[in-house]
């Protein structure tokens, strides 16, 4: 490549590119450098360096002395040194060699020892494998003085230390904002003073980006400053101060709380040293995994009721030993039904469990958290009963999990369903538009029953990746409705705690938001002008098209968030964690034990709560990165398929803008493909946008390849060894996650070729009848698909104390309806009766949920009147996995003399059923 059409430098803010852009920078450094040594031209080589010249600065491997080493062999022109340390350093960048191998950070590869002043012998004296990380140094001395204030920070390294970590010095605000963005190995920040505000480098997206996550611009360059700018977008970071002034009176300051600790600056380096050891130590802590370590290596007696623990029945036996070779000799030690000897009871916890939970709660924003071993279904039961009772009503969206609608049976809670945005296309419904649920407030509210609804219920991603403004919804509904309890079912979306772009976007992350939001003075007068201008009694026409602001004086914060830590951690299966922030909780609490009694089983599985325990270590160590990666491979996912032009003939990834209807894109993005985005343009949506689309969540169109999602998920798992979760009548779900490798976007790319190339072959090798065939198939798939069915209503039997304009109805009633065998029949689906019933009655009323996989949501609820839109789905349906309805008997319906007998219990009281006859 000419110096003509070399490429155009890159920003240092240009985050849609994580840690594997970075590893793509290094190799066109090295493919530069390999032309250049066998004398060609050296423009590529120099476009390269100048851009990782910059980025690299953030990083502390490879480090100012290998970069000036690499800039000096450019301006010396010699091309075999360059391509030789180039080559070494993306090495050890790629197998990540230089955290443990002293020799990477050597200036030359002839193991002639090791430059004491660049890596102190601490590095490698400690046996074993200490992990390794980064901290950020802010500094206001001149960048002259930087080596030598990086041999002074490597001098402290002892070899009796846990972990080992290496300084990245920066001298500005903006440099800094943009070191803990790019580098996810830092985990430490120490802000010194003096520092200047603005980066010396190109940064022309940084500051609207800045602006965009809530960081006005401002002439303050403080280290104050500087700290609340980075807790915001990267909390976990322990933080320090090194102050000159007195630190005294800042150490009492309630803003200062950000800090870890506050040193002044002229104190001995080495404390400060141990306290950033402390830090890390507290969040590598696993209090019950550590304490299961221990009790493994226990020489321990079982006389309880477990024979699997410490395995000798399985390791004694001739016939399961194999069970024991396959697992391994530890987690049959690890297995114990006792609560003591340095373990502890998950039902009611007051040693290791409760600290590791404690952690949790700190890790993902809450006032506290519960671990679950038993998955989400049974965190979401939980919540449900702990917080309703009988006749309460709860704003429930009718396409969340199966596990809130049997909780509401639990409860004896009533459901006032509200309904998503079609998504008619593609067989899948959206989220739940706020005007919807400001909506059925109001109405609660004009039919005097707003004292009885106490919770708004939704999920937050949905399967399909929809992402609410949960911060905007909060408060509007908080303006109408100032206790409100928010359950926000983030069972897909528990990694976008570690995310400061997805974050925002999370119930607590929101919660904490508002809260801080409640505590600033500007939220009073914000309320106040905007109650002058609606005036005294505004319509709710008025109200639907405000975006109300709730009185801060008023708000009582109740926010509830589950989490399938399985789904998006690295947890086992089926752990699970709920967590907490409720002003009111010390009123529910005894409630929530009896709950966790009802649900938790009596001997849960010690793997599952270490391994609970475990994966928040990881994402408060490395969950930054992680995230950023598995953002970075979904982004690649997306471009290698929608852009191949053999893939893209028969496959295709949804983007935003076919996921969300633009009336809910209010910022005007696209998708995260369109040319002109950024993460400033994300934010933008992020913050302005009534639905957003995770980026980790693909949706494939498969229907244009003949495929439908059943048929297309059972060819990926059986011939191409891929496993995906969910399907639709065209589509099948591909979600990217912390375990994903470029490698697997390869592979996942490659296969999509070979199919799209055999349904090319087929239709050229075919001829006329083969293609026409295939059209067919594609418009049965494509074009004539089913409308989806609406929740009609509940039967006048289960609505005995329900108001004129609200919707919700005595779901338990209707669930123990199916219970009165006689009371019930069943009538198959293709029966002309049906038909007839349904143009001159009597009701078809469902005794049961019935809930079609795909699209996985129930179409019918018990009490629910049936409706000819909803036979027409269920007759179109082309799905073998119906829960709830079985063909050969029919629909189970409730009889219309048996309706007439439903008790018809008062508000509050709890519903009940008459016997039949």
């Amino acid at each position: 490549m000419s110096k003509d059409t070399k490429p155009a430098q890159k920003r240092i803010d240009q985050f849609l590119s994580g840690p594997g852009g970075r590893a793509d920078d290094w190799r066109d450094l090295v493919e530069g450098a390999k032309v250049w040594a066998r004398g060609g031209d050296r423009a590529n080589y120099d476009a390269a360096l100048a851009v990782l010249s910059v980025t690299e600065e953030f990083h502390g491997y490879p480090g100012l002395r290998l970069m000036a080493a690499l800039r000096e062999a450019a301006s010396a022109g010699d091309a075999a040194a360059s391509l030789a340390l180039a080559t070494r350093i993306m090495q050890a960048l790629t197998t990540r060699s230089f955290r443990q191998h002293a020799s990477d950070w050597n200036l030359k590869d002839d193991g002639n020892g090791e430059d004491p002043d660049l890596v102190p012998t601490a590095f490698a004296q400690q046996a074993g494998r200490r992990p390794y990380f980064e901290t950020l140094i802010v500094t206001g001395l001149s960048t002259s003085d930087w080596p030598t204030l990086a041999t002074e920070w490597r001098k402290l390294r002892r070899p009796v230390d846990a972990f080992i970590y290496e300084p990245v010095i920066v001298g500005s605000l903006e440099d800094a904002f943009c070191a803990v963005m790019l580098n996810p190995n830092i985990a430490s920040v120490v802000n010194n003073e003096g520092f200047a505000l603005r980066s010396r480098h190109d940064a022309s997206v940084l500051r609207p980006m800045m602006t965009a996550a809530g960081l006005s611009e401002e002439s303050d360059a403080s280290a104050l400053r500087l700290a609340h700018i980075i807790k915001r977008v990267r909390p976990e970071l322990d933080l320090y101060l090194m102050s000159n002034r007195d630190v005294e009176q800042m150490a009492g300051s309630p803003d200062a709380n950000v800090f870890r600790r506050i040193f002044y600056s002229i104190e001995e380096l080495l404390e400060l040293h141990l306290s950033i050891l402390e830090g890390i130590q507290d969040r590598f802590d696993t209090p019950f995994f550590d304490n299961l370590k221990k009790y493994a290596q226990r020489p321990i007696g079982t006389f309880h009721a477990l024979p699997i623990a410490r395995g000798k029945s399985v390791f004694r036996s001739d016939w399961i030993r194999d069970m024991g070779e396959f697992y391994g000799l530890n987690l049959f030690l690890a297995e114990s039904s006792a609560t003591t000897g340095g373990l502890d009871s998950l039902l009611e916890p007051t040693g290791n469990i409760k600290k590791a939970q404690d952690k949790a709660a700190r890790a993902l924003g809450a006032d506290r958290v519960f671990f679950v071993t038993n998955g989400t279904s049974t965190s979401n039961k939980m919540a449900v009963q702990a917080l309703l009772g009988p006749g309460d009503i709860a704003i429930v969206d009718r396409n969340c999990h199966k596990s809130h609608h049997y909780g509401m049976v639990l409860a004896g809670a009533q459901p006032l369903y509200v309904e998503a945005f079609p998504m008619t296309e593609y067989s899948m419904y959206g989220a739940v538009p706020l005007n919807t649920i400001k909506h059925a407030l109001l109405n609660a509210k004009a039919d005097g029953r707003l004292d009885r609804v106490k919770m708004l219920d939704l999920t937050n991603c949905t399967f399909d990746g929809h992402i609410y403004n949960t911060r905007r919804v909060m408060e509007e509904c908080l303006a109408i409705k100032p206790d409100l309890i928010f359950l926000w079912d983030e069972a897909w979306f528990g990694f976008a705690r570690f995310s400061p772009f997805l974050r925002r976007r999370t119930g607590l992350g929101a919660a904490n938001e508002i809260e801080a939001w409640m505590r600033d003075p500007k939220s009073v007068a914000a309320y106040e002008k905007q109650q002058s201008d609606l005036g005294k009694n505004p319509s709710n026409e008025v109200l639907l098209k405000t975006r109300l602001i709730p009185d801060p004086r008023q708000i009582r914060l109740r926010v509830y968030q589950t989490n399938s830590t399985h789904k998006s951690m690295s947890a086992i299966r089926q752990g699970s964690m709920l967590s907490v922030k409720d002003v009111e909780f010390h009123t529910v609490e005894q409630q929530f034990k009896e709950a966790v009694f009802t649900h938790a089983s009596t001997s849960p599985n010690q793997q599952l709560i270490a391994s609970l325990d475990v994966s928040r270590r990881q994402m408060e160590l490395e969950g930054y990165g992680l995230v950023a990666n598995a953002i970075e491979i979904a982004i690649a996912i997306r471009r290698a398929v929608n852009t191949n032009p053999l893939i893209s003939k028969y496959f295709r990834i949804l983007g935003a803008d076919a996921m969300v209807p633009a009336q809910y894109r209010q910022s005007g993005f696209k998708d995260y493909l369109d040319p002109s985005a950024n993460w400033a343009t994300a934010l933008k949506s992020l913050d302005d946008d009534e639905f957003c689309l995770d980026p980790t969540r693909m949706t494939l169109v498969c229907g244009m390849a003949g495929f439908d999602g059943t048929q297309f998920k059972g060819i990926l798992a059986s011939e191409y060894n891929i496993q995906i979760n969910k399907t639709s009548r065209n589509s099948v779900l591909l979600q990217s996650n912390i375990n994903n490798t470029r490698s697997d976007v390869a592979h996942l790319v490659r296969v999509l070729a070979e199919i799209a190339g055999e349904v090319d072959r087929g239709l050229t090798q075919g001829g006329a009848n083969a293609k026409k065939t295939f059209e067919a198939r594609v418009k049965s798939l494509m074009t004539d698909v089913p409308d989806l069915p609406n929740f009609s209503h509940f039967h006048p039997s289960f609505r005995g104390d329900a108001g004129a304009k609200t919707n919700e109805g005595d779901i338990r009633s209707g669930f123990y309806a199916a219970y009165d065998a006689p009371g019930c029949e069943y009538i198959r689906l293709g029966d002309a009766e049906i038909d007839r019933r349904l143009k001159a009655g009597p009701d078809l009323v469902s005794a049961s949920f019935v809930i079609p996989y795909p699209p996985g949501f129930p179409i019918m609820v018990p009490g629910q009147v049936i409706t000819q839109e909803t036979i027409d789905f269920m007759r179109k349906l082309d799905v073998k996995e119906i829960h709830g309805y079985d063909a050969k008997e029919g629909l189970k319906l409730v009889r219309t003399e048996a309706l007439a007998k439903i008790g018809r219990p008062k508000p509050g009281a709890a519903p009940k059923l008459k016997a039949a006859s």
